[in-house]
């Protein structure tokens, strides 16, 4: 065995602090002798050697008791934190007070002045603040970020900014070197913290990141609006900047995984397009769903796993995930579990088309709470395959309500799209027959058999923004269908929210639609995203597809809009459609009489476009 082995060294933090306390029993030292100078005017006079040493001995000794007792020298707090000078402060003021009681009763004897310990107090607190200040200077000198850092602007010298850059100038392995604050407050304005120094507002952002060199801009809040994080975006634009933002304050301080206070990520178009998630207090109404058994068809899907991931944590009895996807399926499963050996009972391989398989698999597990999330849902494609559109989305539909309502289950979510509100194309008329046969199932049974309408998930496989980063990545051209075409967004766990919360407020036969703010126009983000790329894409138009709408809408324009629960989510209703209604000729019929409609008013659009243009502006 080796000598090191053998005879261990004292580890560095207890080591530190009997150095802290040989450094402290010398501040009092000192401060006992400056107070008794000061006591006795500067002059000499009969003072007894003796009688100071042992007043000094009997300082420290105090000292030691007090400290010890108080874990002062335990490292209760953070080495030179305001918690730990509170405490310093605390204890040198006990010291003192037993040093004044002392120097009253053993005065005479020792020919100490009964003022000495008075006069010592703010020495020694000043002398030991001091050693402490002088130490925490060296350890930050120390820990400044390696010579491979990159430049970085802190946008934001309040809570969050100063602690990140704290964060920053103690940590050598941080990649960002904090090269200045950047605040709006003027009060702000000669701020330092960890000799980093507020240089400006953000209207001067172009001039300090020359200045600066800075290669980077962190935005230090947490919830920075849109039109904040555009501006700033814009400010910097073609100046080689990457802009960073901060994890929302429950990712950073609450659950499982929290993230800290460095854990950057760089601006999503989410963050430009304006969409603000609201709200909707989904712990408190969820109980519904604990301890049942819960079943989510399309649980492969985007909404579908999330909607699983979102479930998990209120406890069900069981979670029954389906889908015919068996690799999507997978995936949902090594998501919540980090197991992806599909030999569980928490996964069934079934298809929402196969009526009696499906009724096999609700008899066996008689579920008790369902959200149907499968669906086909791309516009174009199902425009071509109109039958296939019918077999999923609307007798598939039929199904899952037909077993549902056989095996009894107590609360349906039936998952829509606001292209079901006012329908133009086959996926809106689908979903809008599924949004019917859910409310007369509603009316059937007598529960909670609900639909909600979302418009566009920010994310979800095969969207727009997915699309358009795929496009981007390969240099391009970037497609959008028209110039002022809009559409609603929200995001994935928004969207699931809303699922989960239309469970437990929705009345049977309605449908639940959430306030998604304005409608954002899809050329503003394709510009901003090849924006944030540094690339020189182009954006090439492509017309509106068959059927498509240029601005969507939310509700039908005769249906009411009631909010009873919440200020944000919409209740509407729709009228039910029984499976004896349901004819695919007629429906196909009524779905080519809106896309001739939807097409002969493009025609003459684009002709009174060309008109104008041809006559020019002003022209009668």
């Amino acid at each position: 065995m080796s000598d090191r082995a053998a005879s261990p060294e004292v580890p560095r933090p207890v080591l530190w602090r009997w150095i802290q306390f040989v450094l402290d029993a010398g501040a009092w030292t000192m401060a006992i002798l400056v107070a008794v100078v000061l006591r006795y005017e500067l002059t000499e006079q009969t003072m007894a050697p003796g009688g100071v040493g042992i007043f000094c001995l009997m300082a420290i000794a105090c000292q030691a008791l007090v400290g010890f007792s108080m874990a002062l020298y335990q490292g209760r707090h953070s080495f030179g934190s305001f918690e730990e000078a509170r405490l310093l402060v605390a204890v040198t003021l006990i010291v003192a007070t037993i040093l004044v009681l002392l120097s009253t009763f053993l005065g005479f004897t020792l020919q100490i002045p009964r003022s000495t310990g008075v006069i010592a107090f703010p020495f020694a607190a000043l002398f030991m603040a001091a050693t402490r200040y002088a130490k925490r200077m060296f350890v930050e000198s120390k820990q400044k970020p390696g010579d491979n850092a990159q430049q970085a602007l802190v946008y934001g010298a309040g809570f969050l900014g100063t602690n990140l850059v704290t964060r920053m100038m103690q940590d050598p392995a941080s990649p960002y070197y904090p090269a200045g604050f950047v605040d709006d407050d003027p009060a702000k304005k000669h701020l330092r913290v960890s000799s980093v120094q507020v240089l400006g507002t953000g209207e001067d952002l172009p001039d300090l990141i020359r200045r600066t060199r800075a290669t980077v801009l962190i935005l230090a809040f947490t919830a920075a609006d849109s039109d904040f994080i555009r501006g700033v975006s814009d400010r910097v634009a073609g100046l080689g900047v990457k802009v960073l933002v901060l994890p929302p304050l429950k990712d950073m301080f609450g659950g499982d995984g929290a993230r800290s206070v460095t854990d950057f990520r760089e601006v999503a178009v989410e963050d430009l397009i304006g969409r603000r998630p609201v709200d909707i207090e989904v712990e408190s109404i969820a109980g519904y769903i604990t301890g049942k058994r819960v079943l989510v068809t399309g649980a492969g899907g985007s909404i579908g796993s999330e909607l699983c991931r979102q479930i998990n944590p209120f406890q069900p009895a069981e979670l029954i995930m389906v889908d015919h996807d068996e690799t999507a399926l997978q995936a949902t499963q090594i998501s919540l579990t980090g197991r992806g050996l599909l030999t569980g009972r928490d996964t069934v391989l079934a298809s929402i088309r196969d009526a009696e398989n499906l009724l096999a698999v609700f008899d066996e597990r008689r579920p008790e709470v369902v959200f149907h999330a499968a669906a086909l849902k791309h516009a174009p494609l199902l425009q071509q395959y109109p039958a296939e559109a019918w077999k999923t989305n609307v007798l598939g539909t039929l199904n899952v309500l037909r077993a549902a309502q056989r095996s009894g289950v107590e609360a349906f979510v039936n998952i829509s799209t606001d292209k079901a509100a006012a329908p133009t194309t086959v996926l809106g008329h689908s979903k809008r027959l599924a949004e019917r046969l859910t409310a007369w199932m509603a009316r059937e049974t007598g529960r909670r058999y609900v639909s909600v309408r979302f418009g566009n998930v920010m994310g979800s496989r095969g969207s727009m923004l997915p699309l358009f980063s795929e496009q981007i990545r390969k240099g391009g051209p970037v497609t959008v269908t028209h110039p002022e075409i809009t559409r609603y967004f929200m995001t994935i766990p928004e969207a699931c929210q809303l699922v989960i919360q239309a469970g437990a407020i929705g009345s049977g036969g309605e449908v639940l639609i959430l306030d998604m703010g304005e409608p954002v126009r899809i050329l503003d983000v394709a510009e901003r995203m090849i924006s944030m790329s540094g690339k020189d894409i182009e954006i090439v138009y492509t017309g509106l597809r068959p059927a498509e709408k240029l601005h969507e809408d939310l509700v039908d324009s005769d249906a009411g809009d009631v909010r009873p629960f919440h200020p944000k989510i919409s209740h509407t209703s729709v009228s039910g459609a029984t499976p004896r209604e349901l004819d695919y000729e007629r429906w196909l019929m009524e779905c080519e009489r809106t896309e001739d409609a939807m097409h002969e008013a493009q025609v003459l659009e684009e002709t009174e476009r060309s008109h104008e243009d041809a006559l020019g502006p002003g022209a009668p």
